[in-house]
């Protein structure tokens, strides 16, 4: 059964009247918890959105880089979206919820955070208000301000990293305990150690640009360059 035709299913056992959010309590087995991912996902991002109304294709398109969503399936993720962005109930709600079900894996947490941004960066722009929609998840999921500042840093353009946020470390780290936190950060990042988290294989791209930065920044801190 694919990860879309699981998450229909999923929708359809929700009961009369019953908010999209009630699903994060009951989908904590390993199986389930790629398709609690994915909804998570679209669910906040929903309630990051602006727009009125039914959702349209061209919004759901903007997660066509973080899941691949085959042309058939493209009606069930709108509809994902749409029982969020109408749910009455905001979006720290959804966040405590999901942070809940997420709360013995902080790195799953970050995996969806990064996500997010990627989202609210699909058309190119940067607003003040994701920036705080943004932020305030990130203080419900109890992410470090290191972590969330190197997230922004990484998604937003013009903002220069902090080669030392990336890889978790001080300038005042020794350069050994630097290069085992790179290559910690390298290994967490194999899409094997991701899908076993419970992201979905068809996220896993959403490490790519992790991994980008993060040998970026341990080739400047190596370098002297930071």
């Amino acid at each position: 059964m694919s990860l879309w035709s699981r998450i229909l299913e999923v929708l359809a056992s929700l009961a009369p009247g019953e908010a999209l959010s009630g699903l994060f309590d009951r989908m904590r087995a390993p199986p389930e918890r790629s398709v609690a991912f994915t909804i998570a996902v679209i669910a906040l991002s929903a309630k990051m959105a602006k727009a009125d109304g039914q959702v349209t294709r061209d919004e759901v398109s903007a997660f066509r880089e973080v899941f691949v969503i085959p042309p058939e399936e493209v009606d069930n993720a709108a509809r994902v979206f749409d029982l969020a962005r109408t749910d009455v109930a905001g979006f720290e709600h959804y966040a405590r919820r999901i942070g809940a079900m997420f709360r013995d894996d902080r790195e799953t947490l970050r995996d969806l955070m990064e996500g997010l941004f990627h989202i609210a960066m699909a058309d190119g722009t940067y607003h003040p208000a994701e920036d705080d929609f943004l932020s305030r998840v990130a203080q419900i999921f109890r992410l470090p301000e290191r972590e969330f500042r190197s997230l922004r840093t990484r998604f937003v353009p013009g903002v220069e990293p902090d080669c030392y946020d990336v890889l978790g470390v001080t300038p005042d780290t020794p350069m050994e305990e630097i290069r085992a936190a790179w290559r910690a950060a390298v290994r967490e990042t194999h899409p094997d150690r991701l899908m076993a988290r419970g992201l979905p294989e068809e996220a896993v791209k959403l490490a790519e640009k992790r991994l980008v930065a993060i040998n970026r920044a341990w080739e400047r801190i190596q370098a002297g360059t930071a």
